[in-house]
């Protein structure tokens, strides 16, 4: 504490308080480059992976519904032959 006051004294308010913040913020990017920098790129493979997966399940989804669809068609153009024969006798 003396030696900040005596900082004071010999430099003045103004000086003393730039250079803090100076190293105030050196600190803060040393802290943001080494801390979370990395924590952010795992972060944005897990995002990537995540988006990858989900695009899979939706081309899942519509390879399915495509599937029910024709089914479906299948099944209804059979039913109507059906009745088409049912109907000619």
């Amino acid at each position: 504490m003396e030696h900040t006051i005596e900082l004071i004294s010999k430099y003045g308010f103004p000086i003393v308080a730039a250079y803090s913040m100076a190293y105030f913020v050196y600190f803060i990017w040393l802290w943001a480059i080494n801390d979370i920098k990395p924590q952010i790129a795992k972060a944005n493979q897990k995002l990537i992976h995540l988006i990858d997966r989900l695009r899979m399940l939706d081309n899942d989804l519509i390879r399915l519904k495509e599937k029910v669809n024709t089914t479906l068609y299948i099944k209804q153009r059979l039913s109507q032959s059906e009745d088409n024969q049912k109907s000619e006798m």
